[in-house]
This record gives structure tokens, sequence and C-alpha cells, in this order.
């Protein structure tokens, strides 16, 4: 007997990210690839025959529901779901508007619930199927000018693991990605985009906030299909792993889990404000 093709639905398809990778992955291995972003064009280059691009803005509560249904009702169910969609928020928390930090957790954090909260309930009356949720090691441990971006993950982190728990009573599966330096669009927009404050207390920092920003497209950084190739094969074997951590600085970050946190968060603060004169 020939097997099914597994269903997969990826939010933040977008072109240059980590998303679009995982859609090209997925579909030469054979699945039916449901890719989504906000706007259609930004998945151009997606034109494998078993990927088709759909329309999502993973705040819009509606969209997530019309978009689900499509792919319910088209192949029956969802066999992987892959939350993706995310967005960066670099700078000094200090800078950030309640407005700005309130869509990013909406954007990285609750969005990812929402979709859960819409195709886990497909999966639990089929008593199977794997969710992955894809962070990042700034939500294992935060590092200067980018905490509002960490504190989404973090919060990422205790839904996933959460999750994991409650879904084995379906016999759902619940993968938590995280990725360290990974080359992406996302973060190069983000470096060409960030514009501080005029009111900043923190002007004197600003060519260690551009290099925080940039960090993760340095030396070390993987490409995204090679980050979506360790992915996807991960999801695909016969039993997923919770939790799976790649891409540069990755094994570094595992290791400053287990030191002392003070220590962690000092070697952080010196790292990205050096040549900047402390105030006395």
């Amino acid at each position: 007997m020939s097997v099914a093709p597994k269903v997969v639905l990826i939010t933040g398809c977008s072109q240059g990210g980590i998303g679009f990778s995982l859609c090209q992955e997925y579909a030469w291995k054979g699945c039916k690839v449901y890719a989504t972003a906000r706007k259609y064009d930004s998945m151009e280059g997606l034109e494998h025959p078993n990927i088709k691009r759909m329309i999502l803005d993973v705040t819009d509560a509606h969209q997530i529901e019309d978009v689900v249904s499509t792919v319910i009702t088209t192949e029956g169910r969802v066999d992987i779901l892959v939350n993706n969609a995310g967005a960066t928020l670099p700078g000094p928390l200090l800078d950030v508007t309640l407005e700005q930090a309130r869509r990013a957790f909406e954007t990285n954090t609750l969005s990812t619930l929402a979709v859960c909260k819409t195709v886990i309930p497909h999966m639990a009356r089929r008593s199977r199927g794997l969710v992955i949720n894809v962070s990042s090691v700034m939500g294992e441990i935060p590092t200067p000018w980018m905490g509002l971006y960490a504190a989404t993950k973090a919060a990422l982190h205790s839904i996933t693991q959460s999750l994991w728990m409650e879904c084995k009573a379906f016999n759902v599966e619940v993968m938590l990605v995280v990725p360290g330096q990974v080359k992406s669009n996302i973060a190069v927009n983000a470096h060409k985009e960030y514009q501080m404050p005029d009111n900043s207390l923190y002007h004197k920092y600003m060519k260690n906030i551009m290099h925080r920003i940039a960090y993760s497209q340095l030396s070390g950084s993987i490409p995204a299909d090679e980050c979506a190739r360790e992915i996807v094969t991960a999801s695909l074997s016969p039993e997923p792993p919770r939790y799976i951590t790649l891409g540069g600085a990755s094994t570094i970050f595992r290791i400053l889990t287990w030191l002392p946190r003070t220590w962690v968060l000092g070697y952080f603060w010196r790292r990205f404000t050096a040549g900047v004169q402390a105030d006395r």
C-alpha cells in the first residue's frame, strides 16, 4: 500500500526566510505543503507542484479560520503544523512603545497559540499530528538591544512546553525548534530599517545596537535551507524530538544555560557594549 503524503501547513513563508526553505524541503520530501504569508507576492519562487500558496496574517483570527478550514476541506487533515511566522523588534527596551510591544507579542506569541487552537482540535480527533513552533536562542537567554524579541520568544518556549504536556492526552506531538544564527532577509531588513528615537537614552550605544541587530548574519550563521533540512528530517522521523537547536552559536547558548545567570547576563552586557565607557 502506498502511504499518503503528509499535509503540512506553514506560517511565515516569505522569500529569504526559514519558512520559505521549509516549504521547499517538505515539498521535495513528497509532502503536500500549504505555504502562507501576509503577502502572496512575498512567496514568489515557491513553484514546486506540491506547494500551494495562501494569504494569512496570523494576527487575524478570521483568516486563520479560513485557511485551516480550506486545508481541512481539501485534504481532510493537517499532519504537520509549523508555526514559523514572527517579527523582530530590535532596540533598547526603554525605546519600545507599549503599542509596539503588544504587536510583537501578538505576532510572535499569541498568534502561535491562535493557530494551535484552530488546528490541534482536528489533530486530536484523529489522535495524530505534529506541531512545530519555531523560536530562537533569544527565548533561552536575552541579550541587550533585543529584549522585547527575547521576551516574546521566552513566552513561546513556555507555551510550547505546556502544549507538549497537554497534547499527550491526544497523541499529538509538539516540537520546539530553537535556531541560533541563520541567514535571513528578516534580519537584514531589520538592520536596514532600524531607527533610534530622538529621545532615546542610548545614543552613545548606537554602533553596539547595530552590531547586535546584525549579529545573526555574521560569521558562523548557516543558510536557511540547511536549517530547514535539519528541521524537516527531525520532524519526519518516526519519533520527532521534543526540542532541537541548530544554527550558529546555538551550542554556545545551550552551554550558557547551565552557567550562573548573573555571570551570563554580565558577559552579554560586556559583549554588546564593547568600546563604550560606562557612566560614573
